[in-house]
């Protein structure tokens, strides 16, 4: 069953007015099914359309509209970021710990996705294969989860959207705004 969550921006003063971003998050065995839902006025937000040929793995996605999770075995410093793009565009980077060490992660080479948008409504899902993942942890004993996502408006401005915010700054990457799945 999908655990239903409301995101919330850093700074509300920051965010363009009447927005709503929820998400959900599903495990299935070894997948975890991850779904944003933006609804509100979308005009007002600088959303990249969707890409005319495959999507691509790419860098610096979350200098303007992304969707990320970042995902961590309970007790390990390490963790995963993984962004994408409303164009379908991803990466999935492996850390050692607080923003240390950040590179790709070479286990996964691919992020199916979807994407469904309206005037008002932008849907963005995807399935995270955590098989490749937790090998490299043998002895994980249980999971926790930070859904994030920055939101950039037409003028330039971002918004920066979250589970919840721990700190003085919006910053995705304090363990202690993840929870438990």
């Amino acid at each position: 069953m999908a655990r239903r969550i409301d995101l919330r921006p850093f700074s509300p003063d920051t965010a363009p007015a009447d927005l709503r971003l929820e998400a959900s998050v599903e495990l299935h065995h070894d997948q975890l099914a991850i779904r944003y839902e933006l609804q509100g006025p979308l005009q007002q937000l600088a959303i990249p359309p969707a890409r005319s040929g495959q999507p691509e793995r790419r860098d610096g996605l979350w200098q303007t509209t992304c969707f990320e999770a970042f995902l961590a075995c309970s007790g390990d410093s390490g963790y995963w970021e993984c962004n994408l793009s409303p164009a379908g565009d991803w990466n999935l980077y492996r850390l050692n710990g607080y923003r240390n060490g950040l590179r790709p992660e070479s286990a996964i080479t691919a992020l199916p996705w979807t994407a469904q948008r309206g005037e008002n409504r932008l849907e963005v899902a995807f399935t995270l294969p955590l098989q490749p993942l937790l090998e490299q942890r043998a002895n994980a004993t249980g999971m926790e989860l930070s859904l994030t996502a920055v939101l950039q408006q037409r003028g330039g401005a971002c918004s920066y959207w979250a589970i919840q915010h721990t700190g003085p700054e919006a910053d995705f990457h304090r363990r202690d705004s993840f929870v438990p799945i």
